[in-house]
């Protein structure tokens, strides 16, 4: 039925009808070539479109949020501007879960501020950062200006969750000095969050320094220096194979690596 529709709208027979079945009529034969070299036609733009499609789609990248939030934004302008690139999507999540992102495939490059092993990921460092210990100007510790590791440890800290960097790396530092902390007054979800919990006056944080440099030059936030201790970190960024990542990926990872 769908044949004679076709001959009827072409206006042409298409198919000799026998009792023993159908063959094709002349013209049925070249309409056939012709239909093939469409369909093939058809075929290609399909995969064209396809590799376009594939050419504009974003490449994605985990930071933990340290990263995301104070260094990548940088590291992505200059990658944009030594070469067109496609779109970078960015997932800003504690460094645990970078290392997964990265490992299980979804996301090329991933960077971390942790310690952790990242198995068997590759990774290199990027960028070294400091840890700082700050209160609210009203503290007793801002009139100090310094305090004890011992008296550091015994206080419960406003902190991110398990699986933050930059709480990993306090909790390292400390337990390697001899003072392990113990455990956490609060723990928010982001380093914004904790900031405010510290100036509304609900105790101590350690953040990044890169996180806190404006709170404190503004009179926000006081540091307060910790005798005999400074919690000095590696960034790291992380990646399966350089060779397998995308050129817009070697392209922010050599932006990246250039700064350490």
């Amino acid at each position: 039925m769908r044949m004679r529709q076709l001959e009827k709208r072409l206006g042409i027979p298409l198919l000799h009808r026998t009792a023993r079945g159908a063959t094709l009529t002349g013209e049925g034969a070249v309409a056939a070539e012709w239909a093939a070299d469409v369909v093939h036609a058809a075929d290609r733009f399909e995969a064209g479109v396809a590799a376009l499609r594939e050419q504009r789609a974003p490449v994605a990248v985990a930071a933990s949020l340290t990263v995301a939030e104070y260094l990548l934004p940088r590291w992505l302008i200059a990658a944009r501007a030594a070469a067109q690139t496609r779109p970078v999507s960015v997932t800003a999540t504690n460094s645990t879960r970078v290392i997964e992102l990265v490992a299980d495939g979804p996301h090329g490059l991933g960077f971390i501020e942790s310690p952790q092993s990242v198995g068997a990921l590759r990774s290199e460092v990027v960028a070294r950062d400091e840890l700082v210990t700050v209160v609210p100007p009203g503290h007793e510790w801002a009139r100090r200006g310094t305090i004890s590791p011992s008296v550091l440890a015994r206080t419960p800290l406003i902190t991110r969750e398990r699986g933050s960097g930059t709480r990993l790396n306090a909790e390292q530092i400390m337990a390697d000095a001899g003072h392990p902390p113990v455990p956490p007054l609060v723990e928010l979800p982001t380093t914004a969050a904790i900031r405010t919990a510290v100036h509304a006056g609900a105790g101590v944080a350690i953040l990044s320094i890169l996180a806190v440099r404006d709170d404190i030059a503004a009179g926000r936030l006081v540091r307060v220096r910790v005798r005999g201790l400074r919690f000095v970190r590696e960034l790291r960024a992380v990646y399966a194979r350089a060779d397998e990542l995308a050129p817009e990926l070697r392209t922010l990872l050599a932006v990246a690596t250039r700064g350490a």
